[in-house]
């Protein structure tokens, strides 16, 4: 009976600090925005600059800020994993201003946490 019971004393110790040590040293997943650009005809739009900034509601600038170009799928990629931090409550509200020639475009996208956000811009 003794040895039943050390033995499960000592699985129920293993069996807790395995669920303690897994659970506390979660990885944080890639929080990315991929703007899509499309034209007028729905057509997609190859090295168009895409420009994506936050506006501060406070007196400090904005550190998210950043400018891509269009590739060959009309996409522009931003990676905000320096910006987002395990257990803050939301990351970010962006606008986006797309140009291409004389063609523009504009957006917002919501930057939601451990996620590729997609937001599509049509330039005219």
């Amino acid at each position: 009976m003794k040895k039943t019971m050390k033995s499960f004393v000592l699985f129920s110790f293993v069996a807790l600090l395995g669920v303690t040590f897994s659970s506390g040293c979660r990885k944080k997943k890639d929080t990315t925005a991929k703007i899509v650009l499309r034209d007028a005809t729905n057509a997609l739009v190859i090295g168009a600059t895409v420009h994506v900034y936050g506006e501060s509601t406070t007196s400090k600038p904005s550190v998210v800020d950043g400018t891509q170009t269009s590739d060959y799928k009309g996409e522009a990629f931003f990676n905000y994993n320096d910006i987002y931090q395990l257990g803050q409550a939301g990351v970010a509200v962006l606008n986006i201003d797309a140009s291409k020639g004389t063609q523009t475009g504009s957006g917002i996208i919501k930057i939601e946490a451990e996620k590729e956000n997609s937001e599509t811009v049509y330039i005219q």
